[in-house]
């Protein structure tokens, strides 16, 4: 039996569309916090234009809003960027924007979809992210769905008066293919 590409027990994944999406994109970026997750930036409160000029960019990528099963409700996004054809790699993006959806594996499961897309469909060998240090629910999550560490950038991040490091992880085909062998014997 086939399984559903873009869909899991908590989440589905639907393409992210300009007109559609970028109104609730826009009003996540007024919350400072998940600014912090985002970017290594300054927090920015964008608006649902410049949210829009983003959907414009004329980049190869897939990008993904996350939305809960069974009722619909947008509380995320996810997706890859920075494809290396070539190399069969890219780097993974995801934020959830609903904070009343954090730590509750919604991200973990739409991460493990997205890396089902990227080794199964897309044909990709490698997925790689950068994380902040601060942020560990991210960072155990991503380890949950089998990413290593790789590397860091020392104290390259300024938040409120003290520097953070940024982290690298990595996951290769073969070992997001191991991890679903696992969970499927033991089902």
């Amino acid at each position: 039996m086939i399984r559903d590409t873009f869909s899991g027990k908590l989440v589905r994944l639907v393409l992210a569309e300009r007109e559609k999406h970028s109104e609730i994109l826009a009003a996540w970026t007024r919350d400072s916090e998940y600014n912090r997750l985002e970017d290594a930036g300054p927090a920015v409160v964008l608006s649902t234009g410049q949210i829009k000029g983003y959907f414009d960019q004329d980049e190869d990528r897939y990008l993904f809003m996350i939305e809960t099963l069974p009722d619909g409700k947008v509380i995320g996004l996810i997706g890859l960027d920075h494809l290396n054809w070539p190399s069969g790699d890219a780097f993974v993006g995801i934020g959830l924007g609903e904070r009343d959806y954090w730590g509750k594996g919604y991200g973990t499961e739409a991460m493990n979809i997205l890396l089902g897309y990227a080794f199964q469909e897309v044909g990709l060998k490698r997925v790689s992210l950068t994380v902040f240090e601060y942020n560990p629910r991210a960072i155990r999550s991503y380890e949950k769905v089998g990413f290593q560490h790789e590397g860091r950038l020392r104290k390259a991040l300024n938040r409120d008066g003290r520097r953070w490091d940024i982290l690298f992880m990595g996951i290769l085909r073969q070992e997001w293919e191991k991890l679903q062998e696992v969970e499927r014997s033991g089902e």
